[in-house]
């Protein structure tokens, strides 16, 4: 059953019916869906779906002149294989399709790594005729560095030609949250902390076993498709994985700044180390994060920001598997589970509760159901009032989720507890403290999150200016 992507396949149906010629360029990380979206849109119409393979340019173009030729073209009776791939492209116009003559070709870099003179060609067939006439063409790639910097950078063939770019993110939590329908509300947020919203990644749990079940089955077996899974991205994506791995998993381990990870890792040189993260970045597998009030020099200098995994799975696998790697590999599932997993799980997912409490808050601006609209909202660290005892005292904090309107007049601040035990009103207090200074002249709401529930006195003290959401109100939306 196919699962989410509501926006992609609205997006790719509103091009398929605009009228003239589209050329659609849809790309994204491995993983993420791109296929499978693709084949759900065109199930119920007329299509070529041609995927490229990494081989020889003749080669590719024997294959794809195969795929062509089975449809119902003229060329069909005369020719088993096209000359060119000039005559070869410009065939999507004799299919004889009802409706728009739809041809999908996906991982098309790898066709462009064999001839690198194919989006000039395709430039000039879309100008002369192919823009003008009843086609949708889609170009669908994981090589996202290729697509964004030669694909469709200016000077580029293909630039300014495409008539739609859609970059397909990870799955939020509540359309991950679809792939287990029974799973208590506690363990969707802590299966969406394992696998985040990779489908591929969720496809690979069991929905009918439990939660330690299928991680002992699915990740932690040697065998199974996601107990290799990291080392076979990142051996067909980069060079030096023994570094990449150094690093990945300093910052699964809580090294966010620069320094820290250059340090855990052991790579002397910190300007080398920025080299080895900004291509993770590329990747999508980490990103240099800044406090939601960061300017614009503070994020234009390289020393700045914190890092941290964006791929919730990359995370959970260098915290619990790559650290016990030669115990699984002796087959000790269950005692790795026992002793590594199990203690640390819950905490684990409390990174991933803060994501899927910002979504919530997302969600509820969508609907117009906060308070005012926020013009940016995410985490907050820096120096600001706390509470020390019965005092209040200047010291560095954070705060889960900010999000401040456009004039910096009116403040949300949430707090997020993913914790066995009520959020008690202490917390609420020590929350409250926080950003004092601006409280003289701004509204401020507090939105409090709790996976164990409230205590009394938070209870009986919740207004419009104090909301108090509970995990079944965040995992089932109620907004």
């Amino acid at each position: 059953m196919f699962i989410g992507r509501k926006q992609e396949l609205q997006f790719l149906e509103d091009k398929y019916n605009s009228k003239g010629g589209q050329l659609i360029v849809l790309y994204g990380r491995r993983r993420v869906g791109k296929t499978e979206t693709l084949h759900e849109f065109c199930k119920d119409k007329q299509h070529v779906f041609y995927y490229c393979r990494e081989v020889s340019d003749k080669l590719q173009l024997r294959s794809f002149s195969e795929k062509m030729l089975r449809e119902d073209i003229p060329a069909a009776n005369y020719i088993k294989e096209f000359a060119d791939w000039e005559t070869a492209i410009r065939s999507i116009a004799d299919l004889l399709y009802s409706g728009k003559k739809l041809l999908i070709i996906d991982e098309f870099p790898y066709m462009c790594k064999g001839n690198s003179s194919i989006p000039s060609v395709l430039q000039n067939l879309w100008d002369e005729q192919l823009k003008d006439e009843n086609v949708m063409i889609v170009l669908c790639g994981s090589a996202m560095s290729f697509i964004e910097k030669e694909l469709l950078a200016e000077k580029n063939p293909l630039y300014g030609r495409a008539t739609g770019i859609y970059k397909m993110e990870s799955m939020g939590f509540y359309d991950a949250a679809q792939f287990f329908p029974e799973y208590s509300d506690r363990d969707k947020i802590i299966a969406y902390s394992i696998l985040g919203g990779i489908p591929h990644y969720l496809r690979q749990f069991d929905p009918e076993l439990s939660l330690e079940d299928n991680i002992k089955k699915n990740i932690l077996t040697k065998g199974c498709v996601l107990y290799s899974e990291v080392e076979f991205l990142l051996r067909q994506e980069l060079r030096e994985t023994p570094l990449y791995n150094s690093i990945i998993e300093a910052v699964a381990l809580g090294n966010t700044k620069l320094n820290d990870i250059s340090t855990k890792s052991l790579v002397d040189d910190t300007s080398k180390t920025s080299v080895y993260l900004k291509n993770l970045i590329e990747l999508e597998i980490i990103e240099r994060e800044f406090s939601v009030d960061a300017g614009t020099k503070e994020r234009a200098n390289t020393n700045r920001g914190l890092y941290r995994l964006t791929d919730n799975f990359f995370r959970f696998w260098y915290a619990f598997v790559f650290t016990d790697f030669s115990e699984l590999e002796n087959g000790d599932v269950n005692g790795v589970f026992e002793y590594a997993i199990k203690p640390n799980l819950h905490e684990f997912a409390s990174l991933a509760f803060e994501d899927v409490c910002r979504e919530y808050i997302r969600e509820m601006q969508k609907v117009n159901k906060l308070p005012f609209r926020y013009k940016k909202m995410g985490r907050w660290w820096g120096k600001t009032s706390v509470r020390r005892k019965d005092s209040i005292e200047t010291a560095e904090t954070e705060i889960d989720l900010l999000a401040v309107s456009e004039k910096l007049d009116k403040y949300l601040v949430g707090e997020c507890k993913f914790k066995g035990r009520p959020f008690d009103y202490g917390e609420y207090l020590d929350t409250a403290a926080k950003l004092s200074l601006q409280k003289e002249k701004s509204e401020f709401y507090y939105f409090l999150f709790s996976e164990s529930g409230f205590d009394e006195k938070l209870v009986s003290q919740a207004n419009d200016n104090l909301k108090l959401i509970d995990i079944k109100d965040i995992v089932q939306r109620k907004i």
